[in-house]
C-alpha cells in the first residue's frame, strides 16, 4: 500500500510540536468555557446583590411619611428620606414617587447621569410586576437600569397593598448595572491575561514535558536507523513497565527483529550450505564424467590396439557410469526431500510393515558382503529382538538400512561386529546399527548428517569412498516418516545409528 505524504503545514510539524498545540487548544477551550461560566455567575451574582438593595430601598421608601408633591415647597421630610434611603444603597440610583396613573410626583434623587426609561407604572401595572426586578434602558444610551416598583404604604397584606397602589401611587427604585458591567469588563481583561501568562507558561513546560515523554520513541527512531544501516543487532531499550504502549511497542519491535535477525541468519546460512553443495556437487559429478571423458579420448586417439585394453577401459566406463548415475539419483532425491519438506507431499507408499524385517534383511546383506564380519541381531541396546510395527514406506526404508550396512563396511576394518537391534523403547519403534569401528568424535558426529561429508578423508574416491550423501539420506528419509536418528559414537568405541518411529498398532 502507498503511504501518502502529509500535506500541509502539519505535514511538516514533528509530533512534539502537534502534541504541545493539541494540548494548549484544549487548555484554551477549557480556559474559555470555565471562565465565561464563572463570569456569568457572577455577573449573576452581582446583579441579584444590586436587585436585594434595590428591594430594600424600594421597602423603605413605600414605608415612609407621605412625601408632599412638587408644587410644595420642600421641608425637612425630604433630606430625612434622602438620607435613610442612601444608608440602603451604593452606586447611582434613581428613586421616584408615582401617582396611581403612572405619573411622577416626585423624584426623591435623580440619577447622575441619563435616567432610566421607565414603562407605563400605573397602579395595574406596579400590581402586575409584583415587586419583581426588572430591566429598563437609559434615556440617553449607557448602562442599563435594574428597576424595581413597589406599591406605597406598609404592605402587610396583599389587600392593603393593592389599596396602596390604587390610592397612594407607588414608589419606583432605579440602581445602574454600571458599575456591575465595570467589575465585569475588569475581570475578563484580567482573566485574559492571566490565562495568556498561564499559557504562555504551560507552552514552555508541556514542551519540555513531551519531549521527556518521547524520548524512548527517539531511541526506537535510533535503533531503526542503526536497522537501516545494516545492524541487525540492535535492539530497543525495553521500559521498566512493558504494560503502557511505548512498552508493548518496544516489545514487539524487539520481538520482530530477532525474528528478522534469526531469518537473516537461516538465509545466510542457506546460501553457504547452497554454494558448499553446489562446490561439492560439482567436484562429485566432475570426477567420473572425467574417467569416462579420459577413455573415450585415450580410445579415439589410437591408444587402446588390443581387445583387452578396450574390454578394460569399457569395464571402467560402466563403473563411472554407474557411480555418476548413483550420484544423480541421490541428489534428486535429497532435492525431493527437501523441496517438500514443507509441503509434505513426499510421494511416501505408506503401509503397515514390522521393522523386523528389514532388520533381517540387513543381516543378510552384512553376511553376504562380508562373511568374515560376525553380526548378531538383538533388541534395542541388546536383549531379545521384538517387533517394531510402523506405517512406513518399506522401498523407502529398506534404502535407509541399506545406506547404514554400506556405510559400516566401508568405514569400519573388515571382521569388525556389528550388532542390529529392533524392537520398541519408550512408546517408539526403534532401528539400530551398532559396530565396534574407530568411531567419531563429536565434531565428526555432529556433521555427519551433513551432505557430501566425510569423516575419512583420507579414503580416495578411487577406492570406492563414497560422496557423502548416504546419511544425509537417511535423516531426509526417516525425517520424512515423521521420525527421527540419533547418533552414539566415541573414538575408539564405535558408533551406534538408531532410527526412532512412530508405532502403529
Amino acid at each position: 500500500m502507498r503511504a501518502w505524504p502529509l500535506r500541509g503545514r502539519g505535514g511538516r510539524l514533528s509530533l512534539r510540536g502537534r502534541l504541545v498545540i493539541i494540548s494548549l487548544l484544549l487548555l484554551v477551550v477549557a480556559l474559555l468555557g470555565s471562565n465565561a461560566l464563572l463570569v456569568a455567575l457572577l455577573q449573576r451574582s452581582l446583579v441579584q446583590q444590586l436587585d436585594d438593595r434595590l428591594y430594600t430601598a424600594a421597602t423603605v421608601a413605600a414605608r415612609l411619611p407621605d412625601v408632599p408633591d412638587l408644587s410644595e415647597a420642600p421641608g425637612d421630610t425630604a433630606p430625612q428620606v434622602r438620607d435613610t434611603v442612601e444608608r440602603e444603597l451604593t452606586g447611582d440610583v434613581h428613586l421616584a414617587y408615582l401617582d396611581p396613573d403612572g405619573h411622577v410626583r416626585r423624584i426623591l434623587r435623580p440619577a447622575n447621569g441619563s435616567a432610566p426609561e421607565l414603562p407605563t407604572l400605573d397602579a395595574t401595572a406596579v400590581d402586575a410586576r409584583g415587586g419583581q426586578p426588572f430591566e429598563a434602558p437609559a434615556e440617553n444610551g449607557g448602562a442599563p437600569w435594574r428597576v424595581i416598583a413597589a406599591p406605597l404604604g406598609a404592605p402587610d397584606g396583599e389587600r392593603q397593598r393593592q389599596r396602596g397602589a390604587a390610592q397612594g401611587g407607588s414608589v419606583v427604585v432605579a440602581g445602574s448595572l454600571a458599575q456591575v458591567d465595570a467589575t465585569i469588563r475588569q475581570l475578563g481583561v484580567r482573566v485574559l491575561v492571566i490565562d495568556s501568562l498561564v499559557l504562555a507558561l504551560l507552552g514552555v513546560v508541556g514542551w519540555f514535558a513531551v519531549r521527556a515523554g518521547l524520548r524512548p520513541l527517539r531511541r526506537i527512531e535510533t535503533t531503526a536507523a542503526a536497522i537501516a544501516g545494516g545492524d541487525l543487532s540492535s535492539r530497543v531499550p525495553t521500559p521498566a513497565s512493558t504494560r503502557t504502549e511505548l512498552g508493548r511497542l518496544s516489545a514487539a519491535l524487539n520481538g520482530m527483529l530477532d525474528r528478522i535477525e534469526e531469518g537473516d541468519a537461516a538465509r545466510a546460512a542457506t546460501a553457504e550450505r547452497m554454494r558448499r553443495f553446489t562446490a561439492d556437487a560439482s567436484h562429485e559429478l566432475r570426477t567420473p564424467l572425467f574417467g569416462i571423458k579420459g577413455f573415450t579420448e585415450l580410445y579415439r586417439m589410437g591408444g587402446m590396439p588390443e581387445r583387452t585394453d578396450v574390454d578394460a577401459a569399457m569395464s571402467r566406463i560402466e563403473r563411472e557410469s554407474a557411480r555418476l548415475v548413483r550420484l544423480v539419483e541421490d541428489l534428486l532425491l535429497l532435492a525431493r526431500l527437501d523441496e517438500d519438506a514443507a509441503a509434505a507431499d513426499l510421494p511416501l507408499r505408506l503401509t503397515p510393515m514390522d521393522l523386523r524385517t528389514l532388520a533381517a534383511d540387513a543381516l543378510h546383506d552384512l553376511r553376504a558382503l562380508d562373511p568374515g564380519r560376525p553380526v548378531s541381531l538383538t533388541g534395542p541396546g541388546g536383549g531379545p529382538p521384538g517387533g517394531a510395527p510402523v506405517l512406513g514406506d518399506e522401498a523407502r526404508l529398506r534404502q535407509v538400512t541399506s545406506n547404514l550396512v554400506g556405510n559400516a563396511i566401508a568405514h569400519t576394518p573388515p571382521g569388525t561386529p556389528v550388532r542390529i537391534g529392533v524392537g520398541t523403547q519408550d512408546g517408539l519403534a526403534v532401528l539400530e546399527l551398532s559396530d565396534e569401528g574407530p568411531g567419531m568424535s563429536p565434531e565428526q558426529a555432529a556433521r555427519a548428517f551433513d551432505r557430501f561429508y566425510r569423516a575419512d578423508t583420507a579414503r580416495g574416491r578411487a577406492e570406492g569412498g563414497g560422496a557423502g550423501l548416504g546419511l544425509a539420506i537417511v535423516d531426509s528419509l526417516v525425517t520424512a516418516h515423521h521420525g527421527r536418528v540419533e547418533i552414539h559414537t566415541t573414538p575408539g568405541a564405535g558408533a551406534t545409528f538408531r532410527i526412532l518411529l512412530p508405532l502403529h498398532p
